[in-house]
């Protein structure tokens, strides 16, 4: 008889010829000669033999009870795994030493004044969160306002893929301006094909990432230079309450469909259109919108041009008539 796998796993089940031998073999009485067996059926035969179907004695083959194979290989099967969750759970201990060089590697980051732990450098701060996104094993909630450069959107696609494809979940918040960014547009429509969610908010927001709602990463310094991670469970709790009231109110996206031509304007041309009408000025749109004047005073010359108006009042006043809201 040929034995089953040293480790464990499961003998390929028989196939249709070898249960059509097998059959044959109980037609003959359960027991053949060896040399009886056709060349044709060597394969069949062979697979009876690995699962234990069929044994050989004494130059004969004979057939074995389905019943008293499947209790034996049910019983290796779970012996097998309880040695595997033996060695799941001696794991940590044995990669203690590895984990030791790993956290080793990683600029260690210094307590800031208000608590939580600062992170000084750009460098030291992508560190950081790439090993809060390995470490991450539920979800990851992240507010992106403002461009960010292609490089980086690249890096984080690297990043984040393979925390994806473990099958934890991501939800991301931008302003409308990523909606004229193609570089913004092609990650998005990369990472929400993974499984990844995100929208759309038209009012600001800062910069924040949080990992398993136990860890929160947010910006210590205008230029992003400076991030503080925290820990703190009522701070952490209170950051995650923030990102849920401005996802409940954010815009869904379809970013697949921004990626073909003449998509993303309009989009951003509606939502200047929108505040203009609730009465705000170019530079309080702009600001709101994540956008540059100069590119919030081309959707508004586009408006005027469209609605007739002379002025920004007028343009405002006539577009709020236009709408119910």
């Amino acid at each position: 008889m040929t034995e089953p796998p040293a480790d464990g796993t499961f003998p390929p089940l028989p196939d249709e010829g070898a249960r059509q031998l097998y059959q044959r073999l109980l037609d003959e009485g359960g027991r053949v000669p060896a040399d009886s067996v056709p060349a044709d059926d060597r394969a069949a035969l062979d697979r009876l033999l690995l699962v234990g179907l069929v044994t050989r004695t004494e130059g004969s083959y004979c057939v074995v009870s389905p019943r008293a194979v499947s209790g034996r290989l049910g019983d290796e099967l779970r012996t097998a795994a309880t040695r595997l969750l033996v060695r799941a759970e001696s794991l940590p201990e044995m990669l203690d030493g590895l984990t030791k060089a790993y956290d080793g590697a990683l600029p260690r980051p210094q307590p800031s004044p208000g608590g939580g732990l600062q992170v000084v450098g750009r460098e030291q701060i992508r560190q950081q969160i790439v090993r809060l996104a390995n470490d991450c094993r539920d979800e990851i909630l992240t507010a992106q306002p403002g461009p960010r450069p292609a490089e980086t959107l690249a890096q984080a696609l690297r990043v984040e893929r393979p925390v994806l494809e473990r099958g934890c979940r991501m939800r991301t918040l931008y302003q409308p301006s990523a909606l004229t960014e193609p570089a913004a547009v092609a990650y998005a429509t990369a990472v929400t094909a993974l499984g990844a969610r995100a929208r759309v908010l038209d009012a600001p927001f800062q910069r924040m990432l949080a990992f398993d709602r136990s860890t929160a990463v947010i910006s210590a310094a205008e230029d992003h230079g400076a991030a503080v991670v925290v820990t703190d469970v009522a701070v952490v709790s209170y950051l995650v309450a923030v990102f849920e009231r401005d996802w409940a109110g954010a815009d869904v996206v379809q970013w697949a469909d921004l990626g073909r031509p003449h998509r993303g304007s309009p989009a951003a041309g509606e939502r200047v259109g929108r505040l203009l009408a609730q009465g705000l000025t170019q530079r309080a749109v702009a600001t709101r919108l994540g956008l540059s004047e100069r590119t919030v005073a081309g959707h508004i010359s586009q408006l005027r041009e469209r609605y007739g108006a002379r002025t920004l009042f007028q343009l405002g006043w006539l577009m709020r008539g236009s709408r119910r809201d």
